[in-house]
């Protein structure tokens, strides 16, 4: 399969990659974990906004008359930019951003809105009801999901609690109970909150496939450098086929990522993103089956990457496991693969783990004149 990015979204993509290719280094991923100075990675992120890349989903007129941060695209400009992001590891929300949080703001007509495109009032989100929200810590903003649909919180509305997780630059925190009220309401209709959702999920992909090609290029750098018997490690057979798969899982990924933001923009309408007959059915899937291959190949790209490094790839003070923990943490983000397999199969009328959990219980196993294999 293959796919021609617009010449629109390549450009705002490519200006992102040069931009964060000069100001997005080690030294701002460090600063995004605990104890480090935050301020670096927001002065990169106010200018990722000042070139447009957080209002790319936001109508070029819903940020106020003469503002130009709302760039009017659609999906398809929104995994190229979200690949570059992915690919420099900067510690910021940009799913719950770019993807999720501006073009709710845009159309509730939040006023929120232009502070939040000029990356002057960081935003987070969090729509699956966990309770658990990344950047937690950091965002002034949150949207979660409440009874009545999806609603933006201000900070001191909410009780909230500092997280430790796998990847500490993603600031999460955990709500400590509901919110009691408040909240500015953004959108009720079940559709509406599909199509944020099946949004995220895009989003995560995209940034584990920059995840995974900067881990791949890390690591052939590092084999082709280091030596051992008096060669490259990299000259030799067995860290070459790794790579190699490593490299294919990535190569499969990517055009079902492309894929499943034709397959959004195609869909149109909110009320198709969530059909379960129309295109947005199909549109889910697909952005199921993309959200399980990027997982997957990140995962395989981060074990074979640290394996190609040996121990130093797992020294904090090395810059790969950086990036290994953002894909471990993004891989379980916005439905894990377990979860994302389960609504292909569904999809598919095949059986579901639950399904085959229930048919075990119950003694009737699968296969010939006992159920579906």
């Amino acid at each position: 399969m293959r796919f021609r990015i617009a010449e629109d979204d390549a450009a705002l993509a490519g200006a992102a990659a040069a931009l964060l290719a000069k100001e997005a280094t080690a030294r701002e991923i460090r600063a995004g974990w605990p104890g480090g100075d935050t301020g670096r990675v927001d002065a990169v992120w106010r200018r990722l906004a000042a070139i447009g890349a957080l209002g790319t989903l936001v109508p070029d007129s819903a940020d106020g008359p003469g503002s130009g941060l709302g760039l009017g695209l659609d999906e398809n400009a929104l995994v190229p930019l979200l690949v570059e992001l992915g690919r420099s590891g900067l510690p910021v929300p940009a799913v719950e951003t770019v993807a999720v949080g501006a073009p709710l703001l845009a159309a509730a007509g939040s006023p929120h809105l232009a502070e939040v495109l000029a990356g002057r009032l960081l935003l987070t989100a969090s729509l699956d009801g966990s309770g658990l929200v990344p950047f937690g810590q950091r965002a002034p903003l949150l949207v979660l999901r409440a009874d009545d649909g999806l609603r933006l919180y201000e900070r001191g509305e909410l009780a909230l609690e500092p997280v430790e997780s796998t990847d500490g630059s993603r600031a999460s925190a955990r709500l400590l109970r509901p919110p009691d009220g408040g909240g500015q309401l953004l959108c009720t209709a079940p559709e509406e909150l599909e199509r944020a959702w099946q949004r995220g999920v895009l989003g995560t992909a995209a940034l584990l496939v920059g995840l995974a090609e900067r881990m791949i290029e890390l690591t052939v750098d590092h084999v082709q450098q280091r030596r051992q018997f008096g060669a490259p490690v990299g000259s030799f057979q067995a860290v070459q086929h790794a790579l190699a798969d490593a490299h294919l899982a990535v190569r499969f990924a990517r055009p079902a990522v492309l894929a499943a933001a034709w397959s959004q923009a195609s869909s149109g309408t909110a009320a198709e993103a969530a059909s379960e007959t129309a295109a947005g059915a199909d549109a889910a899937v697909v952005t199921s089956m993309a959200k399980v291959l990027a997982s997957d190949a990140a995962r395989l790209v981060a074990r074979t990457a640290i394996q190609c490094h040996g121990a130093i790839g797992c020294t904090t003070e090395y810059d790969l496991h950086l990036y290994a923990k953002r894909a471990w943490a993004l891989a379980a983000a916005w439905g894990g693969p377990a979860a994302h397999r389960e609504l292909i199969a569904r999809h598919l009328h095949l059986p579901t783990v639950e399904m085959i959990r229930d048919r075990i219980e119950q003694g009737a196993g699968f296969g010939p004149g006992r159920g579906p294999l």
